[in-house]
């Protein structure tokens, strides 16, 4: 789409006006942000300060702290004030620097689902000046060795259920929970045990490693990203920022969001404490236990990712029961404009707001911050946060670009990684010389500064010269009611370079065919974006932040094909 017909038959004063608007700058190609932090809500820049003593700054004082709820077990309905989450940190603390030796500078690797506990191993191992870098649980022995390895890891944290799965690393390693099988004290036993003591002096510096979080990242293969306390000092600003806006301080969060990455671990286990909020944690995600805890704890703000939001749309039960919800967000991957109209007709007193990010900025980039949800188009990510400033890069030529056109979104922030552990190829691939960050996503910008995410450069489909993007796809056929969950990939076509493949997960006494189908997108689409062919599954695989992992059903249909020749 071009903008050339929306801005060059106007006059140039309004031209400017529209400019200003979008927040973009013709001379630099430069987008900023709308918002501003006031003096109250800026960034702090004390070299000194770190992440574990700027989340613990923000925790409510006094008597407010005794009483205050900061974490609640979705299962059990167990509290935690914030007054025992600091006296939990502070121990804990104490027990892995004074009784294990762990200091500054030691990466401490942690593999464990969502527990009251996570949000107390990240701060503590923080406090002592370590390096934090956490797995998903689901990985293989073989892969949690790999991170271990690179990670350079000194010391393990683990759930007893995942502790077997690093015996042949060699890393010692304390469980979170007591284990009638294991003679070594645990997490719960420390924090039990040990009196808070003085922590090192040797404090960590805003330049240095707070955290190694590992991502496929914008490059290909799983690498380390290397995010100082800077950077998550940074992040959980713009984050209290944000709940300062949408007067969310007194929500209740459900957080059903795997800690391990970032998602989780910039809001969950870190930021929401600099707001002071309450959050109910869950083990891991079901669909059925959500809408359980939203009824009994009164849940009023989701923090989600696409497929919880598309569940919510087909729940056949009706809403009565989801009353107390008055905010939903949605991040990971782009939301369809279908999927938000029937979001927004099914929980009309709902506020839905699509974010942006990724590992390498830390978590959010873009957010939606207004309460009328009218304001803002269906299929946006929202605007840029604070201290942000973007550019729609032509993908050819390398040119900033105006509003409307579509480029790879570079940005630039203080939240913005350091680099790749170890990687300084794929780091000069990622970051340019000026601290770009190229993110590898097409998108675009409006007149008005809201941000569209098109799909992954390379996930482009190409069909005879033209590029199809599976997002584009997926959002026609989840729009089908017989269709609960889709996915689409490129099919190698000696005519036509590629086709679109859809993977499709049919609802349950659904007798849809293939031929359905491809005619029922075919109605709605250009003839070369149509689907070619129809393969049809019990599940679409995703990452735990709800990616669909495309690779892992190309790699499916390759090995399919072969076994028919």
């Amino acid at each position: 789409m071009s903008n050339e017909g929306l801005v060059e038959d106007e006059p140039k004063g309004l031209k400017r006006i529209l400019e200003r608007k979008s927040g973009f700058d013709p001379e630099t190609g430069i987008y900023h942000s709308l918002f501003q932090l006031n003096e109250h809500q800026k960034i702090p820049t004390r070299p000194d300060l770190d992440t574990a003593m700027y989340v613990l700054s923000q925790f409510p004082q006094s008597r407010v702290a005794e009483t205050r709820i900061a974490l609640v077990d979705a299962a059990s309905s167990r509290k935690v004030t914030y007054a025992e989450l600091r006296h939990s940190i502070t121990c804990l603390a104490t027990g892995l620097h004074h009784c294990l030796g762990v200091k500054k500078g030691d990466v401490v690797f942690v593999l464990s689902s969502n527990s009251l506990l996570y949000p107390i191993i990240c701060l503590a191992v923080l406090s002592v000046g370590a390096i934090l870098t956490t797995a998903n649980p689901v990985n293989t022995e073989q892969e949690i060795v790999k991170q271990v390895k690179d990670s350079g890891a000194k010391f393990a944290i683990a759930s007893p259920e995942e502790a077997r799965k690093l015996h042949s690393t060699g890393v010692p390693t304390l469980l979170t929970t007591c284990s009638k099988h294991s003679k070594s004290v645990s997490i719960e036993e420390l924090i039990e045990n040990c009196e808070p003591l003085n922590l090192p002096e040797d404090r960590p510096n805003q330049s240095d490693t707070a955290a190694i979080l590992y991502s496929s990242g914008t490059t290909g293969d799983s690498k380390g990203v290397i995010l100082t306390h800077a950077n998550l000092i940074s992040v959980m600003t713009t984050l209290k920022w944000s709940v300062d806006i949408t007067l969310a301080q007194n929500d209740v969060f459900l957080c059903f969001i795997p800690m391990f990455h970032i998602y989780g671990l910039a809001f969950f286990a870190l930021g929401l404490f600099c707001s002071g909020t309450t959050t109910v944690v869950m083990q891991k995600f079901d669909f059925q236990a959500m809408l359980e805890a939203i009824r009994t704890h009164n849940v009023s703000n989701i923090p989600a990712v696409p497929p919880v939001i598309l569940g919510l749309v087909k729940y056949s039960k009706g809403t009565s029961d989801l009353t107390s919800l008055r905010r939903v967000g949605s991040g990971a991957a782009p939301l369809s404009k279908e999927l938000v109209d029937g979001f927004r007709k099914k929980f009309p007193w709902v506020e839905l707001r699509q974010g942006y990010g990724l590992t390498e900025s830390s978590g959010a980039a873009t957010f939606l911050p207004f309460s009328e949800q009218t304001k803002a188009p269906a299929a946006s990510c929202g605007l840029l946060i604070p201290c942000f400033r973007a550019k729609v890069v032509h993908v050819e030529t390398g040119h900033g670009l105006p509003p409307y056109n579509k480029g790879e979104l570079w940005l630039r922030s203080p939240t913005v990684m350091k680099g790749y552990l170890g990687n300084k190829e794929a780091t000069a691939a990622t970051i340019d010389s000026d601290g770009w960050l190229k993110t590898g996503d097409l998108c675009y910008f409006d007149k008005d500064g809201y941000l569209y995410i098109v799909d992954r450069i390379k996930e482009l489909i190409k069909h005879k010269g033209f590029q199809v993007a599976p997002a584009e796809l997926e959002a026609v056929l989840l729009s089908h009611p017989d269709i609960v969950d889709a996915a689409v990939i490129p099919l190698e076509d000696e005519e036509a370079g590629q086709i679109p493949v859809a993977h499709i997960v049919r609802a349950a006494g659904a007798e849809l065919t293939e031929d359905q189908v491809i005619q029922f997108v075919a109605r709605q689409v250009a003839p070369y974006k149509k689907v070619r062919k129809v393969n049809f599954a019990y599940a679409i695989p995703r990452s735990a932040a709800g990616k669909i992992l495309r690779k892992e059903l190309v790699l499916q249909s390759k090995q399919k094909a072969k076994s028919k020749l």
